[in-house]
């Protein structure tokens, strides 16, 4: 099966010295792959020339004049830049040319744009953020991360059906486990909203565990985490702060004494398998669920390696065809009601 992807090759914190050797590197471990490099030509047939390739049937530019800065207002980058990298990029999606696009651009100008180009789903009020997270037993995929502050009990269950369809197609579990975030797990826990979140929860098809809390993100007790943005943007936020905090503190340990760093050679193999275990680039790609079409956003700051595993996670997403699945698990839904 052959699977076409818009790269908005102008987005992130380093635009195409990340974006094209990422692109390079994906149609070369994946022969499925074709991708199209959405950004200003020049740049990027430079930096293809800089890293020894150049256009070819599965590697091609589409140019736009226009990009979309990281600070930059989602409803000006929506209004104004019509020739953006990022939009363009969505618009091939739209248009059928990609069937999905990867961006590491501005978070909010990118969920903007997509709604408005692609738009929402039968039946999903409000597009979500969902990402995986590494964990003692597998990846966990959590959601909402940032798109939306404030959820309704019946949107929280949106994104519970949403996520469950997306891990039982990409990860291939049957009835995935789900629950919901909260201060407690017991039931008078939480404020209203969560409580009628878990009656609905309760009372539909999903595999419902009860609540969660924070301490059992990693440990791989669910397999879908449902939160509201405010709630899920700062977990993940503090736990990626927590992660580098650890890491530099385990370096500089390592280097206070000179009996301290002959000890990390003996260690090295270990801290080596924990380094690539729990390694964010390899869970890089958080998914811009609810639409028509599939949107993967990139971490604004990854390298090469992480913006491959992005792409990787479109590619993932539309051979098991998540939106079409989705929206018939919708359908039957609504048809039951």
């Amino acid at each position: 099966m052959s699977i076409s992807i818009a790269v908005d090759a102008m987005g992130g914190d380093y635009g195409p010295p990340v974006t094209v050797p990422a692109a390079i590197a994906a149609v070369q471990a994946e022969p499925y792959l074709s991708l199209t490099l959405v950004g200003q030509k020049q740049i990027l047939s430079d930096a293809l020339a800089a890293n020894g390739a150049r256009q070819n049937e599965r590697l091609t530019i589409h140019h736009a004049s226009e990009v979309v800065d990281m600070d930059e207002p989602p409803a000006q980058a929506l209004r104004k830049k019509k020739n953006s990298s990022m939009r363009v990029a969505i618009n091939l999606v739209h248009d059928g040319h990609s069937q999905a696009c990867v961006s590491a651009g501005n978070t909010g100008a990118l969920m903007a744009t997509a709604r408005f180009v692609l738009k929402t789903l039968p039946g999903i009020s409000r597009p979500a953020i969902v990402s995986r997270l590494p964990g003692r037993r597998g990846a966990t995929y959590m959601l909402d991360l940032g798109a939306n502050v404030d959820c309704s009990a019946e949107l929280l269950l949106q994104f519970g059906v949403m996520g469950s369809i997306l891990v039982e197609h990409v990860q291939g579990i049957s009835a995935p486990r789900v629950a919901l975030l909260n201060i407690g797990v017991e039931d008078i826990k939480g404020n209203d909203t969560i409580k009628l979140a878990a009656e609905l929860f309760r009372a539909s098809n999903l595999n419902y565990q009860g609540f969660i809390e924070g301490d059992e993100l990693y440990t791989g007790a669910v397999d879908v985490v449902v939160c509201d943005g405010f709630v899920g943007n700062v977990a993940l936020k503090a736990s990626e702060g927590l992660a580098q905090v650890i890491s530099e503190s385990l370096r500089e340990e390592f280097r206070r004494h000179w009996w301290r760093q002959l000890s990390a050679l003996f260690a090295l193999p270990a801290l080596n398998g924990l380094r690539r275990r729990f390694d964010h680039r390899r869970y890089n790609g958080a998914t811009l669920i609810g639409l028509h079409g599939t949107v993967i956003k990139s971490h604004g700051g990854a390298d090469a390696l992480a913006f491959q595993t992005a792409i990787f996670e479109a590619a993932t997403e539309v051979r098991e065809q998540v939106t079409e699945n989705i929206i018939a698990e919708l359908q039957s839904m609504l048809s039951q009601a």
